[in-house]
C-alpha cells in the first residue's frame, strides 16, 4: 500500500491505495479517500495522521526520536573498510593459507587476524605497528578488538621468521627463506590452479630508509633512489604476472645492487612456483652481459632495457642503424589515446662462432621526440645566454654540463654533442632473445609501466616510517604486510573494473572509511544504526557481492 494524490478538477485529493495484478496486468485500486489535499495541510491533519501511524513503525520512532535528540549515543566506529576487505582477505585464501602455516603452533592470539589488522592499517592510514593498534579502536574488524602491539609485533616476527635449514633450499644470496615465503606460495599455488600459470612476468625495485639503524643485517647503505644516502635502507622487489598480479615480493639488504638481483629472482621462480621457462621483463638497471649470459643459460627469455647512452652497441651501432619504422600505435587526438609508438628491429653480429646475432628492438614516441627537441632547444638557448656571463658556475648545473666543452681555460657549447643528441629524441631501446614480433616487444615492455604504478601505491603503502622494530625478522613481516595490501588493492580494483566502475582509489578508501554506525539507546532499548553510504559505498559493495548493513537494527 501507498500513499498517493488523485486529481478531481482543479482539485488535488490524498488516497490510500495498493497494486494488484489482473490478467496478467498490473493495476491500481483506491482503498480510502482521506479528503482535499490543501485542508488536510491547512488544517494540521495530515501531520497528526503521520505522527499517529509512525508509532507503529520502530524503525521511524527510533529515526525521529534520534533526530529529536532523545536518545542516549555511544561511540561511533567505522565499519566500510573491515567489511569489504575482510571479505576480499577470505575469497583470496589468505586466512585459510595462514591457519594451514600456523597448524602446529600454538600462539594464544590469533596471528592470521594480527596480520589481517596491520594490512588493513596499511590501506586505509599507512603508518607504523604502534599506530596501527591505536587506530583499530575506532573500526570494527572482525576478531581484532582483543589484539594488543606485542601481538602484531609477534606476528611480524613470525612472518619474517627464517625457515628451517631443510627449507632454504631456494634461498637468495642475499636473504632467507622465511614463512612470508611460504604463505606466497600457497597464495599463487591457489590462483594458479583458478586461473593461470606463469608466462611472463615483470620485475622491479624500490628501497625504502629507515631513521634508525635498520635491523641487523638488513639495513645497509646502498645507493637510495629515495635520495638520501645518508640513512641506512633496505631493497623490496616485487614480481608481477602477466595480469598485473602480484605474485612475490623480495626483501633484501639496502646495498644489494640491481644488477645483483634479477638472477636471484629468476632462480627463485623456477625453483618456488615450479616454472619451467618464462618471460623476463626488467628495466634497464637490471641489464648486464653476466645477467644475460646466466638468463640464456637457464633457457629463460627475457625483455630487458638497454642502456642507450653507456652502452657503445646500442649508441654507436643500434641507434645509428638504417631502417624503416613500423607504426604500433597510431597518434592520437586527444591527450587520454595511448601514446603513439612506433619500432624498429636491429640485429648486431655478436661475433659468436654460431652466428647467433643480439636482437634489439628501437622503439620511438614522436611526440615524446618533439617534446625532447623543444627541451634541448630551450637549454642550449639558455646556456649560450649564460656563457655570455662567465662560465664558472655552469659546470655544477646539470642540464647545461652535458652540452658544455672546454676550450683551455674557458668553456663554449659543445655543438658535436648538441648534433649527437637528437639521436635519442623520444626513443628508448630494448634487448631481447625471444621470437615475438617487434611490435609485441615493445608492447610487453610498456606493460612494466604497470609496475612503476604498482610501486607509487605500494610507496604510499610503504609510508611506515619511523619503524620502531629492531629486528630483522620484524622488519621483514612489517613490510611484507604491504605486498598484502598490494593483493587485496589489486583484487578490489579488479572487481570495480568488471562492473564497469572506473573509481578513484583515494575516493573508494574515503568513502568506505566514512561509513559508520552507531549505537544508541531509546526507551530502555539498543538499537544500531548506520550512517548514510555516500559516494563509491554502493559500487563497491555491489561490486564485491556485500551486503550494507541496514539502516536500523536492534541489538
Amino acid at each position: 500500500m501507498f500513499v498517493r494524490t488523485k486529481s478531481n478538477g482543479k482539485q488535488s485529493y490524498l488516497v490510500i491505495a495498493e497494486n494488484y495484478r489482473e490478467n496478467g496486468k498490473r493495476r491500481q485500486r483506491v482503498l480510502h479517500r482521506l479528503g482535499r489535499l490543501d485542508l488536510l495541510q491547512q488544517s494540521g491533519k495530515l501531520d497528526g495522521l503521520m505522527l499517529s501511524m509512525q508509532r507503529f513503525s520502530e524503525k521511524l520512532a527510533v529515526l525521529g526520536a534520534h533526530a529529536k535528540g532523545q536518545t542516549t549515543a555511544g561511540p561511533a566506529v567505522r565499519v566500510g573498510p573491515g567489511l569489504i576487505f575482510d571479505r576480499l582477505w577470505r575469497e583470496l585464501g589468505v586466512d585459510a593459507a595462514l591457519s594451514r602455516l600456523l597448524e602446529d603452533r600454538r600462539f594464544e592470539f590469533s596471528v592470521e587476524r594480527a596480520v589481517f589488522l596491520t594490512t588493513l592499517h596499511r590501506l586505509v592510514s599507512p603508518g607504523s605497528d604502534r599506530a596501527a593498534e591505536k587506530w583499530r579502536d575506532a573500526y570494527r574488524i572482525e576478531g581484532a578488538q582483543r589484539l594488543e602491539l606485542q601481538h602484531l609485533y609477534r606476528a611480524m616476527a613470525w612472518l619474517g621468521a627464517p625457515l628451517p635449514a631443510d627449507g632454504q633450499d631456494a634461498a637468495s644470496p642475499f636473504s632467507p627463506r622465511c614463512n612470508k615465503d611460504l604463505l606466497e606460495e600457497q597464495l599463487f599455488a591457489r590462483r594458479r590452479d583458478l586461473f593461470t600459470g606463469l608466462d611472463l612476468v615483470f620485475f622491479d625495485t624500490t628501497s625504502i630508509y629507515f631513521e634508525g639503524e635498520g635491523g641487523g643485517s638488513i639495513g645497509q647503505y646502498g645507493h637510495s633512489k629515495d635520495h638520501r644516502p645518508d640513512l641506512k635502507q633496505m631493497i623490496v622487489g616485487v614480481v608481477l604476472d602477466s595480469d598485473g598480479n602480484p605474485v612475490c615480493s623480495e626483501l633484501w639488504p639496502g646495498n644489494t645492487t640491481d644488477v645483483k638481483s634479477l638472477i636471484p629472482v629468476a632462480e627463485r621462480l623456477r625453483r618456488r612456483f615450479g616454472v619451467g621457462r618464462v618471460c623476463v621483463v626488467a628495466d634497464r638497471g637490471m641489464i648486464s652481459a653476466g645477467t644475460i649470459e646466466e638468463l640464456e643459460a637457464m633457457n629463460w627469455s627475457f625483455i630487458l632495457g638497454a642502456r642507450m647512452r653507456s652502452c657503445a652497441e646500442v649508441s654507436d651501432q643500434v641507434l645509428t642503424c638504417g631502417g624503416r619504422y613500423q607504426e604500433v600505435i597510431a597518434k592520437g587526438c586527444s591527450s587520454k589515446d595511448p601514446a603513439p609508438l612506433k619500432v624498429k628491429e636491429v640485429r648486431i653480429p655478436s661475433g659468436d662462432p654460431s652466428g647467433v646475432e643480439r636482437r634489439y628492438v628501437v622503439c620511438l614516441n614522436e611526440d615524446e621526440a618533439a617534446k625532447d627537441r623543444r627541451d634541448r632547444e630551450a637549454i642550449v638557448a639558455s646556456l649560450r645566454e649564460a656563457l655570455k656571463d662567465g662560465d664558472k658556475s655552469l659546470v655544477g648545473n646539470k642540464g647545461y654540463r652535458r652540452y658544455l666543452a672546454a676550450r683551455g681555460e674557458r668553456f663554449s657549447v659543445d655543438e658535436e654533442k648538441v648534433k649527437s643528441e637528437e639521436r635519442y629524441d623520444g626513443k628508448w631501446v630494448l634487448r631481447t632473445n625471444t621470437d615475438l614480433p617487434a611490435a609485441d616487444v615493445a608492447l610487453k615492455y610498456k606493460q612494466l609501466w604497470m609496475v612503476e604504478e604498482i610501486f607509487r601505491a605500494m610507496k604510499s603503502l610503504l609510508a611506515t616510517r619511523p619503524i620502531f622494530h629492531k629486528r630483522d625478522e620484524t622488519i621483514r613481516g612489517h613490510v611484507f604486510c604491504s605486498f598484502l595490501a598490494l593483493l587485496l588493492r589489486k583484487k578490489l580494483e579488479d572487481r570495480l573494473v568488471s562492473k564497469g566502475h572506473d573509481l578513484e582509489w583515494a575516493d573508494v578508501i574515503r568513502d568506505l572509511d566514512n561509513l559508520v554506525e552507531m549505537e544508541i539507546g531509546v526507551d530502555g532499548k539498543r538499537y544500531v544504526i548506520r550512517s548514510e553510504a555516500k559516494g563509491t559505498v554502493w559500487p563497491v559493495f555491489t561490486s564485491c557481492g556485500a551486503a550494507l548493513p541496514p539502516t536500523l537494527r536492534q541489538v
